[in-house]
């Protein structure tokens, strides 16, 4: 069973563009929850633009599902993950004032500082995802960094889909079948969405877990946080 987290900083977006607690970003978390999703991700950026690091703490303790803390892995959000201690942290190469993820890692030029990184982590009891791009030579240098898993970066699959799909998730395939070979959990997720999550899912069904936020958030406008978060759930089937 493949579980949908939904990331919830797109809530947080709305937030606090206008200050105050409206939405409520820890009743929203508790919400997908209640309407099905199995997990609740999160990216706090240094900048705080969004998911703040005081929500990281006030959500942990109230979450019942899966907890995924996704960031690079600067000191301060370290030493955040290392407190709150979620389910799985998954390390992405963000720049600090990037506006959001666009590329995986390079697991074999940077496989000293990940597997320290990493090993930070598992000591602590936390499981671990790399973001990669769907190329299956960074998938296996993943597995020498001592990982759980692999989460693939989906949004070339998303804008290549409505083009020819069938060519669009081939490397992903690819990417996952290396995944598997090397015994690594397999996670996805950047721009998937209800137009093509349900194909994703279909040529690559072993996924462990997907991440959705500005997609699925944007979908909640028009049809509701539970009929949405059930479409989602649906895709998976």
């Amino acid at each position: 069973m493949t579980k949908l987290s939904v990331n919830i900083n797109k809530v947080a977006t709305i937030r606090n563009a206008r200050g105050g607690n409206n939405p409520d970003v820890t009743q929203a978390a508790l919400d997908c929850e209640k309407f099905g999703a199995q997990g609740i991700t999160v990216h706090p950026r240094p900048d705080e633009r969004h998911i703040r690091y005081t929500d990281v703490r006030e959500i942990r303790p109230l979450i019942t599902t899966e907890f995924n803390i996704e960031g690079n892995p600067v000191d301060k959000f370290t030493d955040l993950v290392l407190e709150v201690k979620p389910t799985q942290v998954t390390l992405v190469p963000d720049a600090v004032d990037q506006l959001t993820s666009n590329h995986g890692w390079d697991t074999k030029a940077n496989r000293a500082f990940l597997t320290d990184v990493i090993g930070r982590f598992k000591e602590a009891g936390i499981r671990t995802s790399i973001f990669v791009d769907a190329v299956p030579e960074m998938v296996a240098a993943a597995k020498d960094c001592g990982t759980d898993r692999v989460e693939l970066y989906t949004e070339p699959y998303a804008s290549g889909y409505p083009l020819d799909r069938e060519e669009t998730i081939k490397p992903f395939i690819e990417a996952a079948e290396a995944a598997r070979e090397a015994g690594l959990g397999l996670n996805a997720g950047h721009d998937l969405s209800l137009a093509n999550l349900h194909y994703f899912h279909q040529n690559i069904p072993w996924t462990d877990e997907v991440s959705i936020g500005h997609a699925l958030i944007c979908d909640a406008l028009y049809m509701g946080l539970h009929a949405t978060i059930q479409a989602y759930l649906k895709c998976l089937e």
